[in-house]
């Protein structure tokens, strides 16, 4: 790095592409983001656990920006509509956090919404991304809007915009993709949004958006701002562009704190070779491949201090960040979690429980390892009786 700018190396290696997006914010600031991954209710939930370890060391108001996609943003949607009533005390901690943000998380988290949205989609008017964000609504969001989410932290919710190629970013100030352009204070709702960015594909994709082209602000798309781009709108997953919801983090800030929960592709022995089945299979090979280099792409910032900051992940072998006083975390039971579905179905409440423990075993340990060691160390697990399995 030189003076914030990216150096030519860092061009080729950086995790997300540094392309000219039109954005004034040329050079790297001081500030910490968090990116929540996607990973269906497993990483709804993981990251729960995340959130409520950075809480009580006090480093939620310490964010100036929260970076999320698909399962991610489910929690991360909610902490920003309920960011108001956490009531933070003299040293930074939600004093609410369990009632706000766990609770209502957990209570989606035992309702299988996917497959009730899939068959009524099919059989029934409106999409089957209708019907998940109906839930969303239904569970969680009400019918509050972008404009109800805190000016700071900055949260931002990443869907794919599946014809322009790029990101798509919901955020309270405004909406756009880069391409496409910009809509200023958008009252688009959370459960809209939400449904978006977690719009797996095929089966919960796309999500369609109607607007109006006057509402883009002029000139802040660089080549497709006109209709049919401006009017009717496709979004997927926010994780089939970045499952780790770093573009708009990592460009920015110099400390950055990622939690994944991403799930991992299984071998196969003897693969379909049927055109559906196997272009899925192929399909799932790219992703894996792609959110696996922009791992390792990210792990070498910062081991080449290009940023601050820490990765942990739900794969993670905790045992590696050489702390004597980390949570017992056996990685083979950790494992079996991390092997949970990438799905949106109902959790059993102690398979809930012992992802927060994960979450928050493993976010304790990467922050006491690697942004500061004099953190105080964790009194016990959230949910002690059930440990991590």
């Amino acid at each position: 790095m030189s003076n914030g700018q990216p150096s030519s190396d860092e061009r080729i290696t950086a995790p997300v592409a540094l392309i000219d997006t039109g954005s004034v914010h040329k050079e790297i600031e001081p500030g910490i983001a968090l990116c929540l991954s996607g990973g269906g209710y497993r990483a709804m939930v993981f990251h729960v656990g995340a959130l409520w370890r950075l809480n009580e060391l006090g480093y939620l108001p310490k964010l100036v920006r929260i970076s999320s996609v698909s399962g991610g943003s489910i929690t991360a949607a909610l902490l920003g509509l309920n960011w108001s009533k956490l009531d933070f005390n003299s040293q930074d901690i939600g004093q609410d956090f369990v009632r706000q943000v766990v609770k209502p998380i957990r209570r989606l988290a035992g309702k299988t919404i996917d497959r009730g949205s899939i068959i009524g989609g099919l059989l029934t008017p409106g999409s089957i991304a209708d019907k998940v964000a109906k839930a969303y609504r239904k569970h969680l969001f009400d019918k509050h809007t972008l404009q109800h989410i805190p000016d700071k932290p900055r949260f931002v919710i990443n869907a794919t915009n599946v014809q322009s190629g790029a990101l798509w970013r919901f955020m309270k100030p405004y909406m756009r993709d880069y391409r496409v352009g910009e809509v200023k204070r958008p009252d688009i709702e959370l459960a809209v949004a939400v449904a978006a960015s977690s719009a797996f594909p095929p089966f919960l994709s796309p999500v369609e958006l109607e607007l109006n082209e006057a509402d883009f602000t002029d000139n802040t798309g660089t080549d497709l701002q006109h209709a049919p781009f401006t009017t009717d709108v496709i979004l997927t997953d926010g994780g089939v562009y970045d499952n780790l919801g770093l573009e708009t983090a990592f460009k920015r800030y110099e400390t950055i704190l990622t939690s994944d929960a991403g799930g991992k592709m299984p071998p196969e022995e003897e693969p379909k070779t049927d055109w559906a089945r196997h272009s899925f299979r192929v399909l799932s090979v790219i992703d894996n491949q792609v959110r696996s280099l922009r791992k390792r792409q990210l792990i070498a910032s910062y081991i080449n201090n290009e940023r601050k900051g820490a990765y942990w992940g739900i794969r993670t072998n905790i045992a590696k960040y050489d702390l004597a006083d980390a949570l017992e975390a056996p990685h083979e039971k950790t494992i079996e979690l991390a092997n949970i579905a990438t799905r949106l179905k109902r959790l059993k409440s102690r398979h809930q429980e012992q992802l927060i423990n994960w979450g928050y075993a493993v976010c304790d340990a990467a922050m006491r390892k690697h942004v500061d060691s004099s953190l105080p160390k964790p009194s016990g697990f959230p949910y002690p009786d059930v440990g991590v399995g």
